[in-house]
């Protein structure tokens, strides 16, 4: 039986005010199959609080978020190191997270001091040059420099390589690619690809862009206000969403030709909200729907496959189709990458 790397077990999120930011989410990624998971949604749907919660920075209001087999919020002093050095992330800002008084090497020299990497000087360079070959960038280019005297390209991936210089087991990418040139984006993503292929690096690539994300990943979480629409097989679901919002989603993907949409049996959907819809205790995206139903306003849908074994969706509309159990997760995903729990 494979262990999971990280699991989530009905985690919610309020923040004050009341604002729920996840709702109930769990889901499982095996520590064996290393894989890229993208998790994508509009603004605001809970993409970065899910990253931010599985890299302990934000502890759930209820539920459990759990590393192989430890509660983050229970490790011990050792268990907490090990765990920040096995989990990384790469942030969307690529100018955030220099300190613009220390030279760019500052960010690579600190973790391998802490970690106590090397025994010299002179193996820690060896490290960091190491580490940033592999993202693409020329030491003798990037070391020595404030970060002013850098690029956002070349800042975002001396990110990228700090990562990579700890060997991490999981690396949470929240809008890598965002912030720098179209030019750079395939460079940035060929290198997370490159982490995952080539070193077994579990990836979560939060995105709202689902061409990066068809690209790059190989399984899809759609989150809508907190709540998990249709996961699975990224191709499956770009290629043919079932559930209206992914659908949504994928309709909205820019073409030269404006008249055209991804996917012919994809409906255009109105994105103006019917706020006269509670979605409290039904589905969530009720209330811009267009094949909303009584049912939708007061109960919320399990999570069906709609056709196939390679994705669930969260609709009534495949009511008729069987329902994903907790219990059938470790058999329905088994040669999967990804486990999605109810």
């Amino acid at each position: 039986m494979s262990e999971h790397l990280l699991e989530l077990n009905n985690v919610t999120k309020i923040f004050k005010g009341g604002t729920v930011a996840l709702d109930n989410i769990s889901f499982s990624v095996e520590a064996d199959s290393p894989s890229i998971i993208s998790v994508a949604g509009e603004s605001g749907s809970g993409k970065s609080t899910l990253g931010l919660m599985i890299l302990g920075f934000l502890r759930p209001t209820t539920g459990s978020v759990v590393y192989k087999g430890g509660n983050l919020a229970r490790l011990s002093s050792s268990e907490r190191v090990e765990f920040r050095k096995e989990v990384q992330a790469v942030f969307q800002d690529p100018f955030a997270v220099y300190n613009p008084f220390y030279k760019v090497d500052h960010i690579m020299e600190v973790p391998i001091a802490n970690f106590k990497m090397t025994n010299s000087r002179t193996e820690a360079r060896e490290l960091m040059e190491q580490a940033l070959i592999s993202v693409g960038l020329r030491p003798e280019e990037t070391l020595g420099r404030f970060p002013h005297q850098l690029s956002g390209g070349q800042r975002q991936r001396m990110a990228l390589a700090r990562a990579l210089l700890l060997r991490p087991q999981l690396l949470i990418a929240d809008e890598p690619v965002s912030m720098v040139d179209a030019s750079l984006r395939a460079t940035i993503l060929e290198a997370i690809d490159k982490l995952n292929k080539e070193l077994g690096i579990t990836v979560l690539y939060i995105t709202h862009d689902l061409t990066t994300a068809y690209h790059v990943s190989d399984y899809i979480l759609i989150l809508y206000r907190g709540s998990i629409m249709e996961v699975g097989d990224v191709d499956s679901i770009i290629r043919n969403p079932k559930h209206p919002y992914t659908q949504l989603l994928v309709g909205s993907i820019p073409w030269p030709d404006l008249d055209r949409v991804w996917g012919e049996d994809i409906a255009v959907i109105d994105i103006e909200e019917d706020t006269s819809i509670e979605s409290k205790v039904g589905c969530k995206f009720s209330g811009r729907c267009p094949h909303v139903m009584d049912r939708c306003k007061v109960s919320r849908p399990h999570l069906y496959w709609p056709d196939d074994n390679n994705r669930v969706a969260s609709c009534y509309l495949y009511d008729d189709q069987p329902v994903l159990h907790g219990d059938d997760v470790g058999t329905l995903f088994k040669s999967k990458k990804v486990a999605v729990a109810r």
